[in-house]
């Protein structure tokens, strides 16, 4: 049985068959927008990156360097792996730049693989044209231009035009999310250009859902109001509260105190319980495209947290996808449920130069190394969580195709 279009019906998300679906998965970070943290290194914009490796060993090398990293760090094992784990849906971070040059190749062939695995896929415009916040995960120089520019907004639209056009008629993909992590003083500048963008997509493409995240780090919905068209979800990120999500402040365990207040269970609902009263009130479904936990191997409640979220999740009737399938295990940030924990030159984690920045120095020696390096056998099943996380797929209503 093929996968079906899904649509929204009375805030619900089902099939062409009238089947309710709720989307669980995980993210595929880092892969189609490099991420330091996820690599080992600082959170420096990936042009910078590219940039720097390009102006020590060449254009062709930088090339070359990307089809390896691209081909190696996901393959049609990890979809199979995934699917295994009991998923539904994958989250797609993406570069625009790779967009604009050969990175549709990358995504059709992960469409054909989702195809095979039954896999819906969400496509995140994870960096726009200009950045649409000033952080390095939107490929940033530190301004968000996106909001200062009308031609980076023209070109944005342009893309999810093209992008609109080209799987207009792919039922794999369950919908396109505009743009991760919007920040903009003046939110009706974001719905403006969020209509836009509607109007854009609906020209070429008329079936497929329309993600829109809040504003401010996709934590704000509030002015985004009742739906104004048909096939929209609104996308919130739940990483709350930072310091602890994040291992930012190493003293906090949970359930605790954590930033004055006193975070346990009945905290994440409330705190959540705001998106649900204006689901309800909208009939719009809530889609949470990322949460998770930096892994502390379970010494501070990490696992409680995500127990307690995925309850909330459920009870909530949320879908989400889980931040993020791989990274390099670190002190911050979030991790991937597959780890990577040597520490070879590559690497070199007590090391003034980490990760990524190490690789035009190391690459034309350690190549072969390095490459080996980024396929996920080389990664550690955090297991505690993919145990944690398989429950809760498994009682989701997957589609059983």
């Amino acid at each position: 049985m093929k996968l079906q279009f899904l649509s929204i019906q009375r805030s619900k998300i089902i099939t062409e068959g009238k089947r309710e679906v709720v989307l669980r998965g995980v993210n595929l970070g880092g892969w189609l927008m490099m991420e330091g943290y996820i690599l080992g290194g600082r959170n420096i914009p990936e042009q910078r990156f590219k940039r720097g490796f390009a102006k020590k060993l060449g254009k062709e090398e930088l090339r070359r360097f990307e089809q390896d990293f691209r081909t190696n760090f996901i393959q049609k094992e990890d979809i199979k792996k995934l699917k295994n784990l009991g998923i539904n849906c994958l989250r797609i971070p993406f570069n625009f730049r790779l967009i604009r040059g050969q990175g549709l190749g990358y995504l059709d062939k992960l469409i054909d693989w989702c195809r095979e695995y039954k896999i819906y896929v969400i496509l995140d415009m994870h960096a726009a044209p200009g950045a649409q916040n000033a952080d390095w995960h939107s490929d940033s120089n530190g301004k968000a231009l996106l909001w200062k520019k009308k031609r980076y907004q023209e070109e944005t639209l342009k893309l999810w035009q093209s992008l609109a056009e080209h799987y207009k008629d792919e039922p794999v993909i369950a919908g396109y999310d505009v743009l991760n992590e919007p920040v903009i003083k003046d939110v009706r500048g974001l719905k403006r250009f969020y209509r836009e963008a509607i109007e854009t997509i609906r020209q070429v493409d008329k079936r497929h859902i329309i993600f829109l995240e809040g504003s401010d780090w996709a934590q704000n919905i509030d002015f985004l109001g009742e739906p104004e068209s048909e096939n929209i979800v609104y996308s919130i990120h739940f990483y709350q509260p930072l310091n602890f999500s994040f291992n930012f402040r190493p003293d906090f365990s949970y359930p605790g105190r954590i930033d004055g207040q006193y975070w346990a269970k009945g905290k994440i609902r409330s705190y959540l319980k705001h998106y649900y009263k204006k689901a309800k009130e909208w009939k719009v479904p809530i889609y949470v495209g990322e949460f998770g936990i930096n892994y502390r191997w379970g010494c501070c409640g990490e696992l409680e947290y995500l127990k307690d979220t995925l309850e909330v999740f459920e009870e909530f009737g949320f879908h989400w996808s889980y931040w993020t399938y791989k990274a390099v295990c670190n002190r911050i940030y979030p991790d991937g449920i597959y780890q990577y924990c040597e520490n070879p030159p590559w690497i070199n984690r007590s090391g003034l130069i980490q990760g990524w920045e190490t690789f035009p120095s190391l690459w034309k020696k350690r190549r072969k190394e390095i490459v080996s390096s980024w396929r996920t056998e080389s990664f550690k099943e955090n297991k505690e969580i993919t145990c944690l996380l398989r429950e809760f797929f498994k009682s989701a209503d997957n589609l059983s195709v």
